[in-house]
């Protein structure tokens, strides 16, 4: 057994993820891709294969506590990066059918021959910064379930995600549990852009810092104007 099967055999224990073997070892074939074209495109500081184990695949898989991610079918993750926290969730969720978007041409290069190693056929990988996503037609106010993870402050967040989401879905952010503050400075973009905090789901990674999970619901269309041209959401939050 791999030390990361051993480690989330042991921590996903009354967790809603459970893996078989098959799922085991597409997540080490994963993890070895991963350090190989790290050496090439620095797509991650983590490369310890606990800390991957850990800081990677257990905090993306923690979004399954979350029932709307259970009741979901389609989920969006921006600003997935090396397919944190989207690759681990279609992996363990293959009923599932995810959408990961990247700014970067490399970042999402790397996604794609991802998806292409461990045959997975649930994923979607797509150059697109996330201010100009959401106003296609083919993704505005399609997903049932859309998450990011270290992508920005909560207002601006939102403003990338919450257009993207179906009336009635859910937006769940990943974040340190000193975001409270983070949080209410976004409560203005939040209902503005259609949504409604729905509540917290507050964890903790073995022997690391405490995390939540902020879930808000899509209840109102997102005005038309929003997500703003690149840049502006960041540069002129709404507040």
């Amino acid at each position: 057994m791999s030390a990361i099967e051993e480690f989330l055999e042991e921590h996903l224990i009354s967790k809603k993820s459970t893996l078989n073997k098959d799922q085991y070892d597409m997540l080490i074939r994963y993890n070895q891709f991963l350090q190989e074209e790290n050496k090439k495109y620095n797509l991650t500081a983590i490369t310890k294969e606990l800390e991957v184990a850990k800081r990677h695949f257990l905090d993306s898989l923690m979004l399954a506590e979350v029932e709307s991610f259970q009741k979901s079918k389609t989920v969006l993750d921006i600003g997935s990066g090396a397919g944190f926290p989207g690759i681990p969730l279609a992996i363990a969720y293959q009923e599932k059918q995810f959408y990961l978007v990247d700014s970067l041409r490399k970042r999402v290069d790397f996604l794609l021959d991802v998806i292409g190693l461990l045959s997975l056929e649930n994923v979607t990988a797509i150059h697109e910064r996330a201010e100009t996503f959401s106003r296609h037609d083919l993704y505005r106010e399609k997903f049932d379930f859309v998450t990011a993870r270290a992508v920005a402050e909560m207002s601006v967040l939102s403003e990338y995600c919450l257009p993207a989401v179906k009336i009635g879905g859910h937006f769940v952010s990943m974040k340190l549990t000193d975001s409270e503050g983070e949080l209410d400075k976004a409560l203005k973009a939040i209902n503005t852009l259609g949504g409604k905090v729905e509540g917290l789901f507050e964890y903790s990674l073995p022997g690391d810092k405490t995390y939540e999970l902020i879930i808000i619901k899509k209840i109102a269309k997102t005005p038309d104007k929003y997500p703003r041209r690149p840049g502006m959401p960041k540069k002129r939050p709404i507040d």
